[in-house]
């Protein structure tokens, strides 16, 4: 068996975008591959077939993006910038997306329709007419309308003007995406035959999500309509392709997730009122009657957390989360440490469709025929065919790994802390462990908080158990899977949580005693990025420790990030003006000066998330006190560096931290 090292994900395949063909022949997926040398992703479509369970590439250009089926499951349309003149066309800041169409049957991809639009999803309701989700740049406004030569100076013009940028909005930036001021994601109507193209929300509308009921011919959608600030709550809509009327069904009442017709009156929405648990507070479902505009809750009892929140490294791509299929809803919860396929009827009644511990990433299911893209046990995605309530593997893009490579398996340690309140972790030892012998110890902490750790693979997390590391993690309070009231730590970030992580760290040590306790290591990202902080500033206990996409300060986490305007003043229970002191004492930077830990920091200069000068003030004033720090920011990059950050980024991430932690005694 061969050492699994820091590289070794560059050979993973990541599957996303889950299509049964509308006649249930054929599955479509995507596979994304790591190029090192290229320094990108290569993405392809891939065909399985429901009956065969024969797996086939459709595409070879390395640049696929969504797609959806044409001619009744003969055809496939995707985006692409495969053509160099429209790369460089989108390159200049063009608002152009070129879609190809590919028969499943073999021949080559043929350029099928060119949308003068940044197009993010799209849906069909016949061969020259589709609904389009889209960016929408007031500065293009009219662009399309010009001739080729008056584009081509617009485009000569908007370079010249782009060293400076104007905000008259909250949020006025977005993670990776830069300045955001006025931009929107609009919801159009294209017409292939003419080109035209016709707005179905305003100018100052953003559509959240959006869905094409064919039976009943609506489109429903939600949105957000705003000048200056940004609310939390959505509107949910619908629109009418007969009449072409666009009926507003509610306002400002949740934050919707989704939507869909369960009749020609009635629609089920999922969404949060954020009245008891605030921006973290578990979704319901709910019955909305379109005659009266009243709504009640429905699936009485249902208290689950929607959509998969189970932590790893190893995902690429779009997933889906929940689609209505024949009156019935099939959507993924995250319970405990994993994520579940479920199913809803019409009546509201709920029932596994999986049971099997580990993650449910993606699915699609038509004509009674259900799949998933899953993690299980130790291993990779792989695609899984539901059959008699039986998970069958029906891929092997990933076996290989489990073959050939040595992995260490989560072993599972829970136990009660200091309220009584059961805490979950998992303990992966060296890959070459031998009894008797001592090795160091690494402690990783989840982003979030609202997330979990599970059993499933974790690449960074496999690489250092086989180089040599104890490997242990585990949910604290304010993880998800187990309920509002366990999730909740607003305005306690630093305590509650902090607690459970130390208890657990004693927990391993008396479990595992060839974990040298004076070679102990400490990394997270994000909200693991704050408790890094948090934690060096409170004990010694770690000989080394990396800090993450991290925050340091929630006095200027406030007002610099996309989110936080909102998310400090609901999770810390603060703003500056109200409870300035409570921010500073959540704050790892306000106990910078009892710091004794060498750290380092890992940031990216477009992570508007948690923005660099928060790594800037801790390795400020770590350094300022005489403490070992190193600070390593990657140009280009943002929040999801270690997911999907480029292939040599996430390299050098892992060489980062792994060489720090060998500095001070690691391996």
């Amino acid at each position: 068996m061969n050492k699994l090292n820091l590289d070794a994900f560059t050979g993973y395949k990541f599957l996303s975008g889950m299509n049964c063909s509308p006649d249930g022949s054929l599955v479509s997926f995507h596979v994304h591959q790591s190029n090192l040398e290229d320094n990108l992703y290569h993405s392809d479509l891939w065909t399985l077939n429901t009956s065969t369970m024969e797996t086939k590439q459709i595409t070879s250009s390395n640049k696929v993006g969504s797609h959806i089926w044409l001619d009744e499951g003969k055809q496939l349309l995707y985006p692409s910038n495969k053509d160099e003149k429209v790369k460089k066309a989108i390159e200049s800041g063009e608002p152009l997306t070129v879609f190809y169409k590919i028969d499943v049957s073999g021949g080559e991809s043929l350029e099928y329709m060119r949308v003068p639009l940044t197009v993010s999803s799209i849906r069909t309701i016949d061969e020259n007419h589709f609904v389009l989700l889209a960016g929408y740049d007031p500065k293009f406004e009219g662009f399309e309308s010009l001739d080729k030569e008056a584009k081509k100076k617009f485009l000569e013009t908007l370079k010249e003007d782009q060293d400076y940028e104007v905000a008259e909005e909250i949020p006025f930036w977005s993670n990776g995406a830069s300045y955001t001021n006025k931009k929107r994601n609009r919801l159009y109507l294209y017409d292939k035959s003419t080109g035209a193209l016709q707005p179905l929300t305003a100018i100052d509308e953003s559509v959240g999500f959006f869905e094409l009921d064919e039976e009943y011919g609506k489109i429903i959608f939600a949105s957000k309509t705003f000048k200056g600030k940004m609310p939390l709550y959505n509107d949910l809509y619908t629109y009418d392709l007969a009449d072409q009327k666009v009926t507003k069904l509610l306002s400002g009442t949740h934050s919707i997730q989704f939507a869909y017709y369960t009749g020609s009156d009635r629609i089920v929405f999922f969404g949060n009122d954020m009245s008891e648990y605030g921006l973290n507070q578990n979704g319901v479902f709910y019955t909305l009657d379109l005659n009266t505009l009243e709504y009640e809750l429905f699936s009485e009892g249902f208290n689950r957390s929607v959509g998969n929140s189970v932590g790893s490294d190893c995902r690429f791509g779009t997933k889906r989360t929940a689609k209505a299929v024949g009156g019935k809803l099939y959507f993924i919860t995250t319970e405990n440490d994993s994520a579940y396929l479920n199913e809803m009827d019409p009546q509201g009644n709920v029932s596994y469709v999986t049971k099997i511990n580990g993650s449910v990433d993606d699915f699609d299911v038509v004509d009674g025929k259900i799949f998933i893209n899953a993690m299980r046990g130790n291993s990779l995605e792989e695609i899984y065919a539901i059959e008699s309530e039986q998970e069958k593997r029906v891929t092997d893009f990933n076996t290989w790994v489990n073959e050939s490579h040595t992995l260490s398996t989560p072993e599972e340690l829970t136990f009660a802390n200091m309220d009584g309140i059961e805490i979950t972790g998992w303990v992966m030892k060296p890959t070459e462990y031998v009894e008797g012998k001592s090795y160091p110890g690494l402690l990783n902490i989840h982003g979030g908080p609202k997330t979990v750790y599970g059993s499933i693979f974790y690449h960074e997390m496999q690489a250092w158990a086989n180089e040599g590391y104890f490997v242990f993690f585990c949910n604290p309070r304010g993880s998800d899977g187990k309920g509002d009231a366990f999730a909740d730590i607003r305005g306690k970030y630093g305590t509650i949580d902090y607690e459970d992580i130390m208890l657990f760290t004693n927990k391993v040590q008396e479990k595992y005693s060839d974990m040298d306790e004076d070679r102990l290591f400490v990394t997270g990202g994000s909200y693991g990025g704050f408790m890094t902080n948090w934690i060096i500033g409170h004990t010694q206990r770690f000989k080394a420790a990396a800090a993450q996409r991290s925050i340091s300060n929630w006095t200027t986490e406030y007002g610099v990030t996309d989110i936080g305007y909102y998310f400090v003043t609901d999770q810390i229970a603060a703003d500056p003006w109200s409870n300035y002191e409570k921010l500073w004492d959540h704050s790892p930077l306000k106990y910078a000066d009892q710091v004794l830990t060498p750290t380092l920091f890992i940031h990216s200069d477009m992570d508007y998330r948690c923005w660099l000068p928060e790594a800037l003030q801790m390795f400020t004033a770590l350094k300022s006190y005489g403490v070992d720090a190193r600070l390593c920011v990657f140009k280009g990059e943002n929040h999801e560096l270690s997911r999907s950050g480029k292939p040599k980024h996430r390299l050098r991430r892992l060489e980062e931290i792994t060489n720090w932690f060998a500095k001070y005694g690691g391996k």
